[in-house]
């Protein structure tokens, strides 16, 4: 890979004004060899296989950016659904599999886990619904241990007592928090179409197909592609934009291989993925709102956005595919409104509302992230958000997710502030209109007819 006097130059101007940095460096490790009928030793075995994989991430990471000179944000691991041990644990608390994974960040010092997580889009195990029910608290009890479920997919439908249980679970998990501004229903992930290969918390876990070992890697740069707009001017046809992005967006990638290359070669781990996201981040000047803003839009979340959001979309995976032999994770641009300045600033001048982002998550790469939302919100209108959500990912063959925090104790008019690059968010509000009928019927919605292609 050969780089120019320019390319250099270019790089270092992104870096150093615009924002430009690696968001993560995701080690996925399997655990499927640390499953176990004594919980106990099943612990043991877990903290020892990702300490011992670990035990130099947070190092090489370090020496990288020393000399590289590119800033690598976060250093994270991601496990195995760790359902899949607890199913050889009956009647076991499960848990312990959460603090034995915090034991073993806080061991290595990276930021977080990933992996607390159950898959049950076309049904439950026992493992499954002894994790489910273990969330809350093991989410209160821990820091840096991240989860996620599962509950639908374009193959298998949507699993509608999960919907309806994850309602409660994320209530209960603002609630086992509330001291704490609700961070446990920020460190979980509800999910139609998980992909098994995502390096982003809090959803990141490691696939059943994936390797023993594996570094994925997330680019950021929302703030690179607002400046690159910004040369184009306003009289610039919409052509010009999206070869814009897609040039611009092939740039961060590279700089994401290159760094994912060099940290697998220096782990001696395979090289997984990079995942082409534009992640934001609450400071000024590093927002996915203000890229469709640069594009001639008011405001975020005005009409135009969904439109706006697609055409950036489409040119960031164009753009990053040509840049990385191996692309995967979610792979698109993030729209999580407490983690990006120029969401917040739309949710709080009531521009932007639920509804337009539900909208604005049908073309872009995840779905309705880090919304805070009123704390009296009942568990059956949070499950009705969820089947939403998840039907626009069913339906349009594309990963949909759903982090939302209601905010006990809150209500319109207050934020939250979750320090960080969770950033702080704006209570938006909520159509509370009753779904609990139609969530409390059960069973699942059945997959879409073109999921029997096959």
């Amino acid at each position: 890979m050969n780089y120019s006097y320019q390319d250099v130059l270019e790089t270092i101007n992104m870096i150093q004004q615009e924002h430009l940095d690696i968001r993560t460096v995701t080690m996925g490790i399997s655990l499927l060899s640390c499953i176990d009928s004594d919980i106990d030793k099943a612990c043991r075995k877990v903290y020892d296989k990702i300490t011992a994989y670990g035990e130099n991430l947070v190092s090489v990471c370090e020496g990288i950016e020393k000399e590289f000179g590119i800033p690598i944000i976060n250093k994270r691991i991601s496990v195995t659904p760790i359902a899949m041990l607890a199913a050889a644990c009956p009647g076991a608390e499960v848990k312990k599999f959460a603090h034995a994974l915090q034991n073993a960040a806080d061991t290595l010092g990276i930021n977080f886990i990933g992996g607390y997580s159950a898959l049950v889009h076309k049904g439950f195990s026992a493992g499954d619904y002894a994790l489910i029910e273990s969330i809350p608290e093991a989410l209160a009890e821990t820091t840096n241990v991240c989860s996620s479920v599962n509950i639908g997919s374009t193959k298998a439908g949507i699993n509608m007592d999960a919907v309806a249980k994850m309602g409660k679970v994320i209530r209960r998990c603002s609630e086992l928090t509330a001291d704490n501004n609700c961070i446990g229903a920020a460190k979980l992930v509800v999910f139609c179409n998980a992909p098994e290969d995502n390096p982003f918390m809090a959803g990141a876990f490691h696939g059943p197909g994936e390797a023993d070992c594996v570094i994925n890697v997330g680019v950021s740069g929302p703030g690179v592609v607002v400046a690159a707009l910004k040369k184009c001017g306003k009289d610039c046809s919409i052509d010009v934009l999206a070869e814009t992005i897609k040039r611009t967006a092939f740039k961060i990638t590279r700089m994401g291989q290159l760094v994912a290359r060099e940290a697998s070669r220096r782990l001696c781990v395979p090289f997984g993925i990079v995942d082409l996201s534009l992640a934001p981040t609450p400071a000024v000047g590093d927002s996915v709102a203000h890229i469709l803003e640069e594009m001639g839009l008011e405001t975020c979340g005005g009409c135009g956005t969904t439109a706006c959001l697609a055409m950036l979309n489409d040119a960031v995976k164009k753009g990053g595919v040509m840049a990385s032999s191996h692309v995967g994770g979610l792979s698109g641009a993030f729209i999580p409104v407490s983690e990006d300045a120029g969401m917040i600033d739309a949710a709080r001048s009531g521009c932007l509302k639920l509804e337009k982002l539900e909208a604005m998550t049908a073309v872009c790469s995840v779905g309705l992230d880090m919304i805070v939302i009123p704390g009296d919100t009942t568990a059956d209108v949070i499950s009705g958000i969820i089947a939403d959500e998840a039907a626009i990912g069913m339906v349009n063959s594309k990963t949909t997710a759903v982090r939302l925090i209601p905010a006990i104790g809150k209500s319109m008019g207050e934020e939250l502030d979750f320090g960080g690059l969770l950033g702080s968010g704006p209570i938006m509000p909520v159509n509370t209109a009753s779904p609990s009928v139609f969530i409390n019927r059960g069973g699942r919605i059945p997959a879409p007819m073109h999921s029997l292609k096959n």
